[in-house]
Formats: structure tokens, C-alpha cells, sequence
């Protein structure tokens, strides 16, 4: 008899489609369970004891409790994008795999976001609400047109794509910021590709935000970009709160210093009723409506039912965010390969030139002896998550996202053992600059041992500080008095030089990250070339 398998479709009366549910009831192996109750952990620990799937949106938690609860499960769906729901850290070491939707709602957003910017600009929420309220006031609705107005996206990924197509449509000229975005992506799109944001945002008649929040991308729209704004100059966000600093929007539209802002998305959601954003002028606010379409909840809904049904008869992994399409023996086998080379990625991704659109892994050794493509896709996935997000992109899409971004992948592999056993070295280049980092295992223990070909060896750990310098008297003195008076603690230090009195190369292990500030005043130091920090 075939075995049996329970699924749980649990939510807070947010179901997925009924044709993603009638797709699994249909399945004789499934028992299905659909409950919309479950906004209490405790409840939610209870209806998943005996589950062997989990399916949610965002209205329900999968937390550590929940899933140290459920000793039979295997795979946790959710249908949508954002897994902040889902203690992913947990479920990883239980050995559950986590999927995704990330493709479903792609042109529901877009369509969103161009549809508050079309409001925006004729001001149609406000003159509906005068028509209801009895009045006929033509003369204080005056709207602008978008028709040959600078447009700028912030982010190109699928949305920002599909956003300035439909722009493009409408005679706007098409302004392009995406750090991971190549010049050659750039000119398919038809947009314009401008090297740093400050000065994308100053020739915006509308910017639209289609990033990632991380650590980088928060507050990216600050109280400083919004004063070198025109003043005739609308903002529209439905990617993610908190790219843009609210407080800082609501004084700027307070005092006139933009034109209008639309958001979906909130730095607090909902916001409460005191939020100062709510009583700005010239506004468009929608409660998270990006995904809110019959299509696209129909999209995610059969989306994620056809990734559990294949997961659980045939043990496919499709859109996972924390394993290999592999099998388990594959899989301790390269365990440790997959999490440093994901840690390689994510490091040369924050040294690599600006607008790298080339990626090369390099084997040699044991290492190289193999099938090395789920290694090569772990380092894609580490170097992607800045420019996409952790949540949009995994080992099994990793070279998808890097060709929709017009990354060039390519690998080498050399059996031969060279001065390493086992050597991974990712290069990252734009054309004319190149970067790279080597690593290894010493006493099955990761090393960073190369920095762009130069001998130099550290524990990945921490924050990483790499100076260039001339070699020369008083060079470690002079920073590290920096880095002493700014009370940040040096744990450990490399240093490697091409030659007496050329160029020395020094990495330090730092127990805190520097600020802007500090790296400046490190790069004013007389003899120093360069100072790039990195986090690992």
C-alpha cells in the first residue's frame, strides 16, 4: 500500500486557491486539512503533530515549536515569496526543506505599483472621495501626465522589468539603478543603466522601489535623498517597508519637498493610527495589495501545491530556500563544499568591482575531481542575495536569476592538486576590473587563503577589513591608531606584500564593523590605496 501522507493548508483566513487545494485533494496518497484558524502558536502546534507537509501564506507561523511538534514533516509550502513566517534556521536542522513561490506575483505587483502611479498623478482616489461626498470639484484636481517624464527604477529584477515595460509603453524615459544589473541586460530592457543611485534619484520625475530590504537597502530613501529630489518628484513603493525611511517621507511631503508618494508597503504594517505617514498630503496608500489579484492567488496557490505533490511522491525539490535538488548521500558528502562556497559567494560579492557581470569558479584538487555544479550554484546563491534578496533566489534558480540579471557564470576545474588539496577560488569581474578570493580547508576547518592571487590567510568569521598599502614604515601603526580610537578591536591579522617596498595587502579580523566614516578616514591615510570591509 502506498504510503500516506497528511497535508496541512493552515492560515489566519488566508487560504491558497481552491484549484491549488482540489489539486492535492485529487491526489489519493494526500489527506488534506484545510484550516483557516490558526493564528495562535498553540493551535497551529496542534493541527500540525500529524502533518507530513505544511502549506501557508502569510497568516499563519511556522515556528520552531511548530516544527519541533511535527516529527513527521518533510517540506513546508509557502504560497508566496517571503518566508518570514517560517523559522527557516530550524527547519534547515530538522531536515525539512522550505519552498517558495517567487514567480507568482510578478505582474500583479508591477500592475500595482503602475497603477498607484497612474492614480498619483491624476489624483483619482481624492476626487472620487468628493464625488461621494456630493461635491463636483474639477478646478483642485489637476492632475500631471507621465508622457515623456524621467522614470527611475530602483531594482530590475522581474517587477522592476515588467514595470518599465508597461512605462516605456506610456513615453516615459526609463532610468535604470540596480547595482547587479550589466550594461548589456540594461540595453535588452531598452532602459538606461545609471551607475550610482544619488544621481538615478536626482533626474526622477517618479522613482519606483522593486529591492530587497536588507541591511543595504534600508532606508536607501533617507531625509537626505529626499531633499535632493525635485520637487516635482513622486515616489512608489510596493516592494518592501522600509526601504524608505516613512518619518523622513512624511516631513518631505509635509513641507513640500516632493510632489507625492504611493505606497503598499509600510516600515509598520498596519500602521497605527497615529503614524505621522497617514496624514501627509498628496498621498496613495493601499494595505499590501501587490499580490492581491484572482490570478495571482491562483498562480501561487497551484504553484505550490504541484511542488508539494512532486516533493512528497517523487522527492523533487523545486524553489527551496535551504537545500540542493540532491540526494542525502550527495548531500553529506558535500555539505561543508556547499555552505563555505555559499560563504565565498557572499564575501566577493561585497569586494567585487562595481557592476560585475561575470562570475568564475576555479577547483583544484580532490574538490575539482567531481561534479562541482551544486557547489558552483551554492556560490552563485551567496553572491545573488545582495542583489536579490536571500528569499528570491536558491541553488535550484541560482543560474535563472544570474542570466535574468545578465550575469555571465562559468566554471573551471583542475583534478591535479596544486600547493592546496582542495582549492575553490571565485573570481568576479566587470570587463576591465577583476576581484577574487580563494579558500580551503585546513583540519576540516574553512580558510580564506588568497585575495586577488595574493597569499594571505584568515578564518571566515566576523567582519573582514582589507587594506592596500605602500609598503613602508608606520603603516600598521597608522591605522590601527584608527581603529583604536574609533574602540574597534583588531581579533586577527594577515599581511602580504608583492615585494620589498610595493604593494603590501593587510586583512584584519575585526570584532565590529567599521562605519562609513571610519573607512574614510582610513583612506585618507598617506600610502594607502584602498580599504574595502566585508561581512561575513
Amino acid at each position: 500500500m502506498a504510503q500516506q501522507f497528511k497535508i496541512l493548508i493552515a492560515g489566519n483566513n488566508d487560504p491558497i486557491s481552491s484549484k491549488g487545494i482540489d489539486l492535492l485533494k485529487a491526489e489519493p496518497s494526500f489527506s488534506v486539512e484545510v484550516n483557516m484558524n490558526l493564528k495562535a502558536e498553540d493551535a497551529m502546534v496542534e493541527a500540525s503533530r500529524d502533518a507530513h507537509a505544511i502549506i501557508v501564506r502569510s497568516g499563519a507561523k511556522v515556528t520552531a515549536k511548530v516544527l519541533d511538534a511535527a516529527p513527521l514533516l518533510k517540506v513546508v509550502g509557502r504560497a508566496g515569496v517571503g518566508v518570514d513566517n517560517i523559522d527557516v534556521p530550524v527547519a534547515s536542522k530538522r531536515g525539512v526543506v522550505v519552498m517558495n513561490t517567487p514567480g507568482g506575483n510578478t505582474i500583479s505587483t508591477a500592475e500595482q505599483a503602475f497603477t498607484l502611479m497612474m492614480a498619483l498623478s491624476r489624483k483619482t482616489p481624492q476626487a472620487h472621495a468628493t464625488i461621494v461626498d456630493g461635491k463636483w470639484d474639477r478646478k483642485s484636481f489637476q492632475g500631471t501626465e507621465v508622457y515623456g517624464k524621467t522614470l527611475v527604477v530602483l531594482g530590475m529584477g522581474r517587477i522592476g522589468a515588467e514595470f518599465a515595460k508597461r512605462a516605456k509603453a506610456f513615453g516615459m524615459r526609463v532610468v535604470a539603478y540596480d547595482p547587479y544589473l550589466s550594461k548589456n541586460r540594461a540595453e535588452s530592457l531598452g532602459v538606461e543603466l545609471c551607475e550610482d543611485l544619488d544621481s538615478a534619484i536626482v533626474q526622477a520625475d517618479y522613482i519606483t522601489m522593486h529591492m530587497p530590504l536588507t541591511p543595504e537597502t534600508k532606508h536607501m530613501i533617507n531625509a537626505k535623498r529626499l531633499a535632493s529630489l525635485k520637487k516635482s518628484c513622486r515616489i512608489i513603493n510596493c516592494a518592501r517597508g522600509g526601504l524608505i525611511d516613512d518619518a523622513a517621507l512624511a516631513e518631505a511631503l509635509t513641507h513640500g519637498t516632493i510632489a507625492g508618494a504611493a505606497l503598499d508597503v509600510f516600515e509598520t504594517e498596519p500602521p497605527p493610527a497615529d503614524y505621522p505617514l497617514l496624514k501627509a498630503p498628496n498621498t496613495v496608500f493601499t494595505p499590501h495589495l501587490g499580490a492581491s489579484t484572482e490570478e495571482a492567488q491562483e498562480n501561487v496557490g497551484i504553484e505550490i501545491a504541484e511542488v508539494i505533490k512532486a516533493h512528497l511522491l517523487q522527492g523533487t525539490v523545486v524553489n527551496a530556500v535551504n537545500m540542493p535538488n540532491v540526494d542525502p548521500k550527495t548531500l553529506a558528502d558535500l555539505g561543508p563544499f556547499l555552505k563555505f562556497g555559499e560563504l565565498l559567494g557572499r564575501l566577493i560579492s561585497q569586494y567585487a568591482p562595481a557592476r560585475s557581470n561575470g562570475v568564475t569558479i576555479s577547483y583544484s584538487g580532490k574538490v575539482g575531481t567531481g561534479d562541482t555544479t551544486l557547489i558552483s550554484r551554492a556560490v552563485l546563491k551567496g553572491f545573488l542575495e545582495r542583489a536579490v534578496g536571500p528569499e528570491q533566489v536558491n541553488y535550484i534558480n541560482a543560474t535563472g536569476v544570474a542570466e535574468g540579471l545578465g550575469l555571465r557564470f562559468s566554471e573551471s576545474r583542475v583534478p591535479d592538486a596544486s600547493e592546496f588539496t582542495d582549492l575553490i577560488e571565485v573570481h568576479a569581474t566587470n570587463g576591465t576590473e577583476t576581484a577574487s578570493i580563494a579558500g580551503t580547508f585546513f583540519a576540516g576547518e574553512p580558510r580564506i587563503v588568497k585575495v586577488n592571487g595574493r597569499h594571505i590567510e584568515t578564518r571566515p568569521e566576523g567582519t573582514l577589513l582589507l587594506i592596500e598599502n605602500i609598503d613602508q614604515p608606520g603603516m600598521i601603526a597608522a591605522y590601527s591608531t584608527i581603529l583604536g580610537k574609533h574602540k574597534i578591536n583588531i581579533a586577527d591579522m594577515s599581511l602580504s606584500r608583492n615585494k620589498e617596498g610595493g604593494t603590501a595587502l593587510t586583512l584584519l579580523t575585526l570584532d565590529s564593523t567599521p562605519s562609513t566614516a571610519v573607512i574614510a578616514e582610513l583612506e585618507a591615510i598617506n600610502g594607502i590605496s584602498r580599504v574595502h570591509s566585508v561581512v561575513v
